[in-house]
Parts: structure tokens; sequence; C-alpha cells
């Protein structure tokens, strides 16, 4: 049984390609640029270079793959859970392993404490400025929140994720805008490939 309560009525966004770029194809008749994508062309590469240079491309694309590959997969067992209120199975794959233990951090350290969830991979837009996909919306300890899942090849340090808070910022003022509501608070649920949660 799923754990979501539709207490409002989500709309899918089409994703559309404008003069080779990707964007999303609003209900109002426009096409904007995604939270993600404007976020990666503003923010400081100068460490992500660094350490590109310092371990050599190769290697770079071979961990950010890997990293990519965990990530989604430690996401599709959390939003299945969330969807049908049953916890997945991992598989035999090493990888799917690990997600799964990542997820089952998550699953334990913050889902606990959400109260409602209103959606699931909940596709927001801020009419003629961005779109995104957040994790959920929902309530967590009693506050109206947006909550995003991510997961990290070791702890983070506050000052290297400021992009989550303002992913989160940007997801909130959407959802404010479209449904109404007053959302103030959002939570990243984090968890490294050693298991720590953050």
């Amino acid at each position: 049984m799923t754990l979501i309560k539709n207490k409002y009525d989500y709309k899918e966004i089409k994703k559309a390609s404008v003069e080779g770029r990707r964007l999303y194809a609003c209900p109002d008749g426009n096409s904007v640029a995604s939270v993600t994508t404007i976020l990666d062309a503003t923010k400081d590469k100068t460490h992500l270079i660094a350490w590109r240079k310092r371990v050599g491309e190769t290697k770079a694309k071979e961990i950010t793959t890997e990293a990519a590959g965990v990530g989604t997969r430690m996401h599709k067992y959390l939003e299945d859970y969330v969807e049908s209120g049953e916890w997945p199975n991992a598989g035999s794959n090493p990888y799917a392993q690990q997600a799964h233990k990542m997820a089952e951090q998550v699953k334990e350290q913050a889902l606990t404490n959400i109260d409602e969830i209103w959606g699931s991979e909940v596709q927001l837009y801020h009419p003629k400025i961005y779109a995104g996909t957040t994790d959920l919306v929902g309530r967590y300890n009693g506050n109206p929140c947006i909550m995003d899942f991510k997961q990290t090849n070791k702890p983070k340090k506050k000052e290297w994720v400021e992009d989550y808070y303002l992913q989160l910022t940007a997801y909130a003022l959407a959802h404010n805008e479209l449904y109404g509501t007053d959302i103030q608070e959002g939570h990243v649920f984090m968890c490294s490939r050693d298991l720590q949660y953050q």
C-alpha cells in the first residue's frame, strides 16, 4: 500500500529540446531550464577541476559514473518503498547491494520522521523561471517541507553542499507558487558509501 497521501494534484511536466538545450515544457506554455542545470552553470567548480586533474580524466569519469549508478539505485529503492509501502529486495549485484544498504540508512534515519508524504518524484516549476523534480513533498516532524535524497562517496561538509540548499529553496518557492502553500523548510537525506547518514 502506498505511503502517499494525494493532497495535491501534481502534474507531469514534459521535457523538451530547444535549440539543442534540454528544457522543461511547462503547462504555462514556457520552456525553462532545470534547477540543477542552473545551479551547475553558476557554481564554483575550482575544487572539481583540481580533483579531475589530480586523479586523471579516465579515473574521474569512472568514479562519477559508478557514483551516479549507486545513487540512481538508492533513489529507486526509496521511491519504490514510498510508492508501494514494501521494502524492496537488493538483488545480487554488488552495487545494488551497496545502494540498498545506503537506502536502508535513509529509511531508518529519516523516513521515520516523515508524518505525511504528499508526493514522490514531484515535478515543479516556477512560471517562466525554472523547473525540476524533488524526491518528496510532505510533512517532516509536523512541518511542511521539500525533501531530497542524496548519495555521496564520502561524508560532506556543510559548506560543500550549498547548492543542495538552493535546490530545496527553489522547489519550495515553486510549490508555494503553484499550490498556495507556505513551505519554509527543506531536508536533504544523504548517505555515504560507508553508510554514514547526514
